[in-house]
């Protein structure tokens, strides 16, 4: 009846263990894994993203800012030539004013020369001819030379005159018109600066708004980029639950195996000393009773312990993952030191690591970085003591339950730590 009633608790027990094991089955720390590399992506795609747009925005804003500069030159340039061409105007018209004057004089000459021409011919006597009688009235030779001269003198005067008042009046006009030309260029000038200003003013515009879009565009892939950390730490946290559970689940496996260990080791020494009454009550000599004696529970157990105490004392080579993780908690509380190798005196992760496997005749790289890449690779649900647990920068060996043993810091040493304390990078079996 107690036989049943034990077998009964052991079968409960290993069945509670199965469901616990089932609910969690369907969602994996794997399974987890695998979502948060697509979530890293993602949040690595959000984060480039959000940089490029920084970039061209940057980028914008730096041409916004050079196209407003040269706004205000073209403004004032525009300025300039507008004073210039108010000042052309003025000149424009003062020439035309000096035109007329010098035009006027050009013509009042004239008329005094023609006044004078045919006042000589209206009255210079009868018979018509004004210059013969203005040269025989002379007294003598000598008086019509004088009278000759005096008559050149008097065209020369209204010759160089008129001459003199049209030079007045070709330069008046040249200056006009080289004003007019000038003040053309600065209309043609300004014409241009005016359309330059407009193009800027639209261009400017644009960017402005195309900054405006950056901003909404910047805004949105951050908000990405926080929902993708939001998400990771998610799944981080996901990852510990379903670790724990997993580590709770097999410790609960384990105790329910050892229950059914013990439950049968009891069956099977009750089931011996019922076979040894029966032996004992059948036999008829005394030899009889002591090979009973000689093949009793008690002494076979004995002897499988001195067969288990000369396994663990046959050396290197040979050690298994268990015996790797008792030997390194060994060292518990040992200093953590930089760059050491020592198990007593002080060793950094990696040195600790290297040194525990060496002793049962392992042999793996120095560095925690290159112990990344020894042993051969299993996932966390397929892990078991002795295991090789490597993080970003640091190592520890994995002792069952969800925890490592590893050489942490310098101020709390060698200890034991959850194993997902972190994100774990891989795992590696060297055993």
């Amino acid at each position: 009846m107690k036989k049943n009633r034990i077998v009964s608790i052991i079968l409960t027990t290993a069945l509670s263990v199965s469901l616990t094991v089932s609910a969690f089955g369907a969602r994996t720390v794997t399974d987890v894994k695998k979502e948060q590399a697509e979530s890293q992506r993602q949040l690595e795609a959000a984060e480039e993203e959000a940089a490029d747009i920084e970039g061209e925005r940057s980028l914008t804003e730096e041409e916004l800012e050079e196209n407003k500069e040269q706004l205000a030159r073209i403004i004032a340039s525009v300025e300039i030539i507008e004073d210039e061409i108010k000042a052309k105007n003025k000149a424009v018209e003062e020439a035309e004013e000096q035109y007329k004057e010098a035009k006027k004089k050009e013509e009042a000459q004239y008329k005094s020369m023609k006044r004078r021409i045919k006042y000589i011919y209206e009255h210079g006597g009868s018979t018509g001819n004004p210059y013969a009688e203005f040269f025989s009235g002379a007294a003598d030779f000598a008086d019509i030379l004088n009278r000759s001269a005096y008559a050149e003198e008097i065209y020369e005067y209204d010759r160089n005159l008129l001459n003199e008042y049209q030079e007045a009046r070709r330069r008046v006009k040249e200056s006009e018109e080289k004003l007019k030309n000038e003040l053309d260029e600065l209309n043609e000038i300004k014409n241009t600066y005016d359309e330059e200003s407009a193009a800027l003013e639209k261009i400017i515009e644009e960017q402005q708004a195309k900054v405006e879009n950056f901003d909404e565009q910047l805004a949105s892939a951050r908000a990405k980029a926080s929902q993708y950390k939001n998400q990771i730490a998610a799944q981080n946290a996901e990852i510990k639950r379903i670790a724990d559970a997993e580590a709770k689940a097999a410790a609960e496996k384990k105790k329910a195996e050892e229950a059914k260990k013990k439950a049968e080791a009891e069956a099977r020494r009750k089931a011996e000393e019922k076979k040894k009454t029966e032996q004992k009550e059948e036999s008829k000599t005394e030899e009889g009773e002591d090979e009973q004696e000689e093949y009793a529970p008690e002494d076979e157990g004995e002897y499988e312990e001195e067969q288990q105490e000369e396994e663990e004392s046959s050396g290197g080579g040979s050690g298994t993952g268990s015996e790797i993780a008792s030997y390194a908690q060994k060292f518990l509380g040992n200093p953590y030191v930089s760059g050491g190798t020592s198990l007593t005196d002080g060793a950094d992760c990696s040195g600790f690591t290297q040194s525990v496997y060496a002793h049962f005749g392992y042999s793996i790289p120095r560095t925690s970085w290159e112990q990344q890449s020894a042993g051969r690779g299993v996932s966390y649900s397929d892990a078991q003591p002795g295991d090789l647990f490597c993080y970003s920068g640091h190592v520890g060996i994995y002792i069952g339950n969800n925890t490592i043993c590893h050489a942490s810091t310098p101020e709390t040493g060698i200890k034991l730590t959850p194993a997902t304390y972190r994100e774990i990078v891989t795992i590696r079996r060297i055993v």
